[in-house]
């Protein structure tokens, strides 16, 4: 993972305007030599100008130790470069300064007055010494070399700096933005790392709660009917010999199609599992974390086998045989639906049914199923429960209509359950067709 800037710039340790430490070292570096420069050039200045040789030695220190401030002052490095000109001094601070104030934030048209004023007062001094050489006879030369050396000098202590100033600064700037925009991309990779791995958790979430469903309609059904099977044979079971034999063949089959049911289910979670682990072995982007697992979870439910519509008729009949008295009556013709509606159908009447052996034993219960344009329509009825009616002793886990809604919920439906005013109990759904 990469720092941002501002942890760059803290981890640097500069002190002062200076980012680094080096750059320090390196600034008190070039103001010493200037220092030194301009010092030693302030002897033939104090000679000229008739003022003791200590004070153009201070004075040429003084001006050429301001180069220390060049990153942070650039401007005014250049206009003490100038205003040192005409007494023949600061050549280092003059070419360091113009580079400094090139490379900085300066807007252009003030780095180009400063070059243009700098490069005049070169010209000018260079001008004037060489003309004042010659009319001293210490140059033997051509009038025309005068302007020539003086143009060039100009042109030579100016340019050069200016424009390895304006490069230095123009990458300068190509990388910070190149820098904002990676400290940018990688917050951009951190929200979506947090936002796949929220999307991944409910996923997880939308699995279990999938899973735990499904486990519920398939185990608690099979289940209450052989605790009611299995009262019924310990009722009946010196009495009536022929009938308990008929009642633990009914437990037996229903043992055994909830464990194919199980079976079922699991071999399609653990042929679920193998694929998340190859999919983790082989480095799924971050980004697609939720969308699988997601695809995952829906994926496992939808494969097994499901149950449909055609298979209501033997649902009744199982509830009948554990004693039951169910009435089913089908409206409109019937046709097939997707896999996931006949499913959540079935389900619903299977849950519907469950209710009614683990609370209202021995009450009527009817079951209608009707089949529309848009839409399959179910509703499953019980009437109170007699009061000698038989008890199983039951327990209830309170997931069964929460289930049952939200599958109809997930599918698009209207699922309405509720005592009714006779004092039975009612479970009405309404699921889409398509």
């Amino acid at each position: 993972m990469t720092a941002t800037g501002e942890e760059l710039v803290a981890a640097r340790g500069g002190s002062w305007w200076w980012e680094r430490r080096r750059s320090a070292v390196f600034d008190v570096g070039l103001a010493v030599v200037s220092a030194l420069e301009c010092g030693f050039e302030g002897v033939a200045f104090a000679r000229e100008a008739g003022v003791p040789q200590a004070v153009g030695v201070v004075f040429g220190v003084l001006a050429g130790s301001v180069l220390l401030v060049r990153r942070q002052w650039p401007i005014a490095v250049v206009l003490v470069a100038i205003a040192v000109t005409p007494a023949a001094m600061g050549f280092l601070m003059g070419v360091v300064g113009l580079y400094s104030l090139a490379a900085s934030e300066v807007p252009r048209r003030i780095i180009a007055s400063l070059a243009g004023m700098q490069s005049v007062g070169v010209l000018i001094v260079m001008f004037v010494r060489m003309r004042q050489n010659l009319a001293r006879g210490e140059l033997d030369v051509g009038d025309w070399i005068v302007p020539f050396a003086s143009i060039t000098m100009a042109i030579g202590v100016t340019a050069p700096p200016l424009l390895l100033g304006l490069y230095v600064g123009a990458r300068r700037r190509l990388m910070e933005s190149l820098r904002e925009r990676a400290d940018s991309l990688e917050r951009e990779l951190q929200l979506l790392a947090e936002r796949a791995e929220e999307r991944a958790e409910w996923a997880r979430g939308e699995e279990r709660t999938r899973i735990a469903r499904e486990m519920h309609d398939v185990v608690a059904h099979r289940v209450s009917l052989m605790v009611v099977h299995a009262a019924a044979l310990q009722a009946v079971a010196r009495k009536d010999p022929e009938k308990a034999v008929k009642n633990a063949a009914l437990v037996g089959d229903m043992g055994r199609q909830a464990l194919t049911e199980l079976r079922e289910m699991l071999g399609v979670l653990r042929s679920g599992g193998d694929g998340a682990v190859r999919r983790e072995r082989a480095s799924v982007p971050l980004a697609a974390v939720g969308a699988a697992a997601a695809a995952a979870a829906s994926r496992a439910v939808e494969e097994a086998e499901g149950p449909s519509l055609a298979e209501i008729e033997e649902l009744v009949g199982q509830s009948a045989a554990a004693g039951m008295v169910v009435d089913l009556s089908v409206e409109g013709e019937s046709r097939s639906y997707a896999r996931v509606v006949e499913s959540t159908a079935f389900r619903v009447v299977q849950e519907a049914l469950t209710n009614v052996h683990k609370h209202a034993a021995g009450a009527k219960t009817y079951v209608r199923l009707a089949h529309r344009v848009s839409e399959i329509a179910m509703q499953v009825e019980n009437e109170p429960a007699p009061e000698a009616g038989s008890s199983a002793g039951l327990p209830s886990g309170g997931n069964g209509l929460v289930g049952m809604k939200e599958r109809v919920s997930a599918l698009g439906g209207v699922f309405v359950s509720g005592p009714t005013d006779a004092g039975g109990f009612r479970v009405s759904a309404v699921i889409p067709a398509s």
